[in-house]
């Protein structure tokens, strides 16, 4: 089986960046109140970058309505793709990567949780058909990765 995965991090609110493996960046936001050309990911890239935004818009404002004391959020993605047509996606597991001290582990995890079971639209799409799982990382924050 094939692995395929992306990264997408916050860069300030719920401005995020995202990279796959073909190492494009692509921008995702939210609104104030809420023929190809290899010029981008492929579309099954941004299905990927698409879980992981949405559920980092999700994550990201309740952690900070709880008052987690985090300096940022990044969410990685790993997902398996079948070796034979059509190549969709057998598995996807989505790690939560949060950087700060004094993080309460079970703050991250019901925010996590109401992602996943209440608001992330774009998991409860995938997970009718594709088995998704997750994990949580606290980190204290080091280097920060390089942003576009």
């Amino acid at each position: 089986m094939i692995t395929k995965t992306a990264q997408v991090h916050q860069l300030r609110g719920i401005t995020l960046a995202a990279k796959t493996d073909s190492n494009h960046w692509v921008i995702m936001d939210g609104p104030e109140e809420f023929g190809g050309s290899n010029a981008g990911p492929t579309p099954k890239e941004l299905l990927l970058i698409a879980l992981g935004g949405c559920t980092a818009t999700d994550v990201i404002p309740i952690m900070r309505k709880k008052r987690v004391p985090f300096d940022r959020c990044d969410i990685h993605l790993s997902a398996t793709v079948r070796d034979e047509h059509p190549r969709t996606f057998t598995g996807i597991h989505v790690e939560y990567v949060v950087y700060g001290t004094g993080i309460n582990r079970d703050d991250v995890a019901r925010a996590v949780e109401l992602s996943i079971t209440k608001y992330c639209s774009i998991s409860a799409m995938l997970c009718a058909s594709v088995p998704l799982t997750h994990s949580i990382r606290i980190e204290p924050d080091a280097d920060p990765p390089s942003r576009p």
